[in-house]
């Protein structure tokens, strides 16, 4: 076992690179020139960009096939909206609407401040907008009762005149009058009652809706625009007004991608600096500046060419994706580091291709693990339930196979180029050749900017660079110390245990307010809604889906029963039904409806004085009841999965075949499947990963280290995320899935190249691999922050989740690359005899 090998597909694969290398070191500018046409090529793509934009939020961020959008399409099929007798209650979707909450650090039901909101109620009401060379006011697009269009219920109760409000007694949370029961807790926030009554003694916020027709949508949207600009600016010292409407947080969603261009450039010059500065030689001819900036040039042409060839094969770009490049930025100058590292190690003296053979065959191998481990993962998160995740994994997947593809063939052809000027010994600048040593009689300045080509006459190869020789020399002995040993065990115990403790107070659910960046309007209106309308939650449909005998005592006994079962909850406070109304109705005005006859008979003329309960009820051609729903009043007091689940929960309970529905459920549905997707994905993601270490790492047991390494680095990722208050969501989840194979990159190259060494002692193989990747990683690690880093500013959550993660799992990845792994590897001593 101790002499087991699984180099049967590393070794041919690293004479077929080193075969690669020679071959483009050969004919450099044919594998330069061909990424850029390919590049150009597929780049036209970005013209379809415009066409290809997917940014719904229900299509992105919710559940493809979620329980909820099937619950929808029964509720609409069966009970049709009535677009005559508008039901705020009983919409399907979100509605079209526009609203505002007026807020008051004050009692707010004073007569100035009702005054200030009739006037702006006027003014929304009266507003003129122009459309197709025609104007409509509020009254052409508003829905409709019988007629009139809605109204709101405190502005109606004090019959729009302020000075009422000194003569209306008004109780919470239900306001009596004239037979009607008017749910004043749509309309008051943070009220305070007296307490030995439901009467109303003051209130903090006053929300007022509009709502709109849906069968004209441009016209519809262009009054809601013209809404927010008239309220934009309508705050006062007695109050302050936040708004929103049905298309705000869409709307508001798209500014996201504009407000992050700026970044863009940001990071690319961020990059291309730090590359220029971690590859730059003094020696005139040895620097890599060249080498450096075709560096992040081929990111870019990645970049490029994914993008492009998606969108030329018709896939939605959802607004995630506009992460991505800053990704690829940083995996592409990783892949870099490590091939210029490989590169400075071949004989200065060889010829070109022989050099570039000689780095493909160290290096190639190293990066193509990673790219593998990439890919896979993004490809397997492709499998997710969430639009945006699947957008984001493709475009994420085939772009990491383009900058995979580039660094072999471009970045090779560049490396090639620059070696052939060196062998020439030409100056990186003027490319003019110069001396090797000083001349007699020359300053210092001359030598500084015109001398050149030095290399070690000992070992025929390029100078080791300082950082480099400070991991052979010191860091390598310092980490391979006994008491260091024991110190890292310890940190790492301590790593383990926060990490655990955060996965423990991890929450799930992405809160609808982050998609919108941070400076929206709509943020403010958020937050007054939960500051002041948080109290009582969703008014829930509950649908009998077959036909039931209501006028049966025994039959609805079974449906009361369920009822109650609803009403038990600590989450719902109340019923309504029109089936309970009917009877109310039935017994007050001595009717018997103890038969289908007289059920049937009677049921009619009800209908008619509650015009509303029609669109509860689905009658057959012979007028019979085929399927009804009545609605149950939830409370703020439970988190919005366990109100979902519990509800669904009591319904399937219920020897009645329920269904149970409200539009926010769409979005509630993550919270089922956003825990075991995840979970899944990453398990099936670390399987696959060692399959690929088992294959390309030429032994076992450093495999299942690089495996152990990718579960840790998970493990603490997802514990300080949570810390850090980021929850787990379609957009964490993104992350995740794209850190899973950023997690592997630093502890495969450092476990590869331990087993690669020539060296018998296990100490000594670590210092190797330290001394020969430690400075790369570094170099990797840092580029990959520097090119999110600018993320960290942005106005947006999603991307701000963005930089967080990448910004933990590269800290974490280095940790384990350059600490905890090469540790844990020489403790294996048997390692030592395995190469």
């Amino acid at each position: 076992m101790a002499r087991l090998r699984t180099d049967c597909i590393e070794r041919p694969l690293s004479i077929c690179y080193e075969m690669m290398g020679h071959f483009i070191g050969s004919h450099p500018w044919w594998f330069l020139i061909a990424p850029l046409i390919l590049s150009a090529t597929l780049g036209s793509g970005f013209y379809l960009l415009e066409d290809r934009m997917s940014n719904d939020i229900e299509e992105q961020f919710t559940p493809v096939d979620g329980q909820a959008k099937l619950e929808r399409k029964y509720i609409q099929e069966t009970f049709p909206r009535n677009e005559s007798t508008f039901s705020r209650l009983r919409l399907s979707t979100d509605g079209n609407y526009a609203t505002l909450i007026a807020a008051s650090e004050r009692n707010i039901l004073t007569a100035e401040s009702l005054q200030h909101i009739l006037d702006l109620d006027f003014k929304v009401r009266s507003m003129v907008v122009h459309f197709d060379n025609r104007s409509f006011e509020y009254v052409d697009v508003c829905a409709e009762v019988m007629g009139s269009c809605t109204s709101n219920d405190i502005l109606d109760i004090i019959e729009h005149s302020a000075d009422n409000i000194d003569t209306v007694n008004l109780t919470y949370p239900w306001y009596y009058s004239d037979f009607r029961n008017i749910p004043l807790y749509l309309s008051l926030g943070s009220v305070k009652v007296h307490e030995e009554s439901s009467a109303v003694e003051s209130a903090e916020a006053i929300q007022v809706h509009y709502y709109l027709r849906e069968d004209n949508k441009t016209k519809t949207d262009l009054w809601l625009e013209s809404f927010i600009d008239l309220v934009s600016n309508k705050s006062s010292t007695s109050i302050q007004v936040s708004y929103s409407t049905s298309m705000s947080m869409q709307w508001e969603f798209r500014k996201s991608p504009a407000s992050i261009i700026y970044l863009f450039s940001i990071t690319y010059a961020t990059a291309i600096t730090f590359s220029i500065i971690s590859c730059w030689r003094l020696d005139n001819v040895r620097t890599k500046v060249w080498v450096a900036s075709c560096g992040v040039l081929s990111t870019g042409l990645a970049v490029l060419s994914g993008f492009g060839a998606l969108l030329l094969l018709d896939q939605p770009f959802v607004m995630t994706v506009a992460s991505c490049p800053f990704m690829i930025l940083g995996i592409g100058l990783d892949d870099m580091f490590i091939m210029i590292s490989c590169w400075q190690r071949t004989r200065v003296l060889d010829s070109v291709p022989d050099r570039l053979a000689d780095t493909y065959k160290d290096a190639a191998v190293s990066i193509s693990i990673t790219t593998a481990t990439d890919a896979l993962a993004l490809f397997l998160g492709y499998s997710s339930p969430f639009g945006s995740v699947r957008s984001f994994c493709l475009y994420s997947g085939v772009s990491i196979c383009f900058c995979y593809l580039y660094s072999i063939t471009f970045l090779g052809a560049c490396i090639a180029l620059n070696g052939q000027r060196e062998a020439e010994n030409k100056h990186w600048f003027t490319c003019a050749k110069i001396p090797e040593d000083l001349p007699s009689r020359s300053s210092k300045a001359f030598s500084m900017c015109c001398v050149g080509g030095s290399y070690n006459r000992i070992t025929e190869k390029e100078e080791t660079e300082p950082l480099s020789l400070m991991f052979e020399r010191f860091y390598g002995p310092f980490l391979t110390h006994k008491l260091t040993k024991a110190c890292v065990f310890v940190f790492y115990a301590g790593y383990l245990a926060v990490s655990v403790y955060g996965c423990l107070t991890l929450k799930e659910g992405l809160d609808i307010r982050n998609l919108a960046l941070d400076d929206s309007y709509i943020v403010d209106y958020y937050n007054n809604q939960r500051q002041h309308f948080s109290e009582y939650s969703y008014n829930t449909m509950v649908a009998v889906k077959h036909p039931f005998r209501y006028w049966d005592e025994d039959e609805l006994k079974h449906l009361r029963s369920c009822i109650s079962n609803f009403e038990s909850l600590n989450f719902v406070n109340g019923t309504f039904a029109w089936f309970l109304s009917f009877l109310q109705y039935a017994n007050a005005t001595n009717l018997n409806i103890g038969s289908q006859e007289a059920f049937q008979t009677h049921l009619p003329h009800f209908l008619h004085l509650n015009s509303m309960f029609k669109q509860d009820i689905n009658f057959t051609a012979d007028n019979k009841i085929q399927a009804s729903r009545f609605f149950i009043q939830t409370l703020n007091n439970t988190a919005t999965k366990d109100l979902m689940i519990g509800l669904r929960i009591t319904a399937e309970e219920c020897p009645v075949e329920l269904l149970v529905y409200h539009p926010a459920f769409i979005y509630f549905d993550q919270y089922t499947v956003i825990m075991d997707n995840t979970i899944q994905t990453i398990l099936v993601a670390v399987i696959v990963m060692l399959i690929v270490s088992l294959i390309l790492i030429p032994n076992p047991l450093c495999s299942l280290w690089v495996a152990f390494a990718v579960c840790s680095v998970i493990v603490g990722m997802t514990g300080f995320m949570a810390l850090w208050g980021v929850n787990l969501d379609s957009i964490s989840m993104i992350n995740l899935v794209m850190c899973i194979g950023f997690s592997v990159d630093f502890s495969a190259h450092i476990s590869y190249s331990f087993v690669s060494s020539s060296k018998s002692d296990v100490n000594e193989k670590a210092v190797d691999a330290l001394a020969h990747l430690g400075y790369p990683i570094l170099q990797g690690a840092l580029s990959t922050i520097l090119g999110v880093v600018a993320l960290s500013m942005s106005g947006s959550y999603i991307f701000r989740t963005f930089f967080k993660i990448v910004f933990l799992v590269i800290t974490f990845g280095l940790l384990h690359g350059l600490v905890f792994i090469p540790v844990f590897l020489t403790l294996v001593g048997a390692c030592g005899k395995w190469r």
